[in-house]
């Protein structure tokens, strides 16, 4: 926001270890072609998701692309900064299959509205693209007010890596197991003492009890042609 009190549309150039929107805007990696390509975009307005944990509203952080909580948390929280800085991505990738042989893959309870589930894995979606190759909520809109959640039940490392190679493939949707949600505030709630975390766009937030909601126009955001 300007000192007019005015906001300046956000133009996003490509780069970081998982730059999600990027992918999702269809833009090419090569900076200056993006930026060719943004030239000839337009602004419009989108929602962010806000994450808020409910014991420490104080650390509250607004997100452009995926929350999660879980081992998605975990994964994030436990991840080694100086191997991120020398490897990047695969830092996330070595810390996941480090976390499927000793994370206890406990339930938490999801509620979406009137609806409750208790879930090891919520993926809380403003994007398609979740990380890397992979896209998990694919009914995602980021020009939408809600998010797309899809929540795990299982219990099960091996049950984890099971789901893999769907998922490479894009499509978890139909999985035994797989539940997925439209919505524009879910709240996740742990069933006891011991600590589950979130996360959001790759950041560590807190442990649960976590609301994660949409604010509604929020960022002007320059979008090339192609994604508008």
């Amino acid at each position: 926001m300007n000192q007019n009190g005015h906001r300046v549309p956000l133009a996003l150039l490509p780069g970081g270890t998982a730059n999600i929107l990027a992918k999702e805007l269809d833009l090419p990696w090569d900076i200056p072609s993006a930026a060719e390509k943004l030239v000839r975009g337009t602004v419009k307005e989108i929602a962010l998701g806000l994450a808020t944990p409910l014991e420490h509203p104080g650390k509250k952080k607004y997100f452009l692309s995926v929350g999660g909580a879980g081992p998605d948390g975990m994964i994030v929280y436990s991840l080694d900064l100086d191997l991120k800085a020398r490897i990047g991505m695969l830092a996330y990738w070595w810390e996941g299959a480090r976390e499927v042989f000793r994370y206890n893959f406990q339930h938490f309870r999801v509620r979406i509205g009137d609806q409750k589930l208790d879930a090891s894995l919520a993926i809380v979606g403003r994007t398609k693209n979740y990380g890397g190759p992979f896209k998990i909520t694919t009914n995602a809109d980021l020009f939408e007010d809600q998010f797309e959640v899809m929540a795990l039940t299982t219990q099960s490392g091996f049950r984890y890596l099971s789901y893999l190679p769907t998922l490479w493939m894009g499509n978890l949707r139909g999985t035994e197991g797989v539940h997925f949600y439209k919505s524009d505030a879910v709240v996740c709630e742990p069933l006891d003492k011991n600590p589950i975390y979130a996360q959001v766009d790759g950041e560590p937030l807190a442990r649960l009890p976590v609301e994660f909601k949409i604010v509604p126009r929020a960022l002007k955001l320059l979008v090339p042609a192609s994604s508008s």
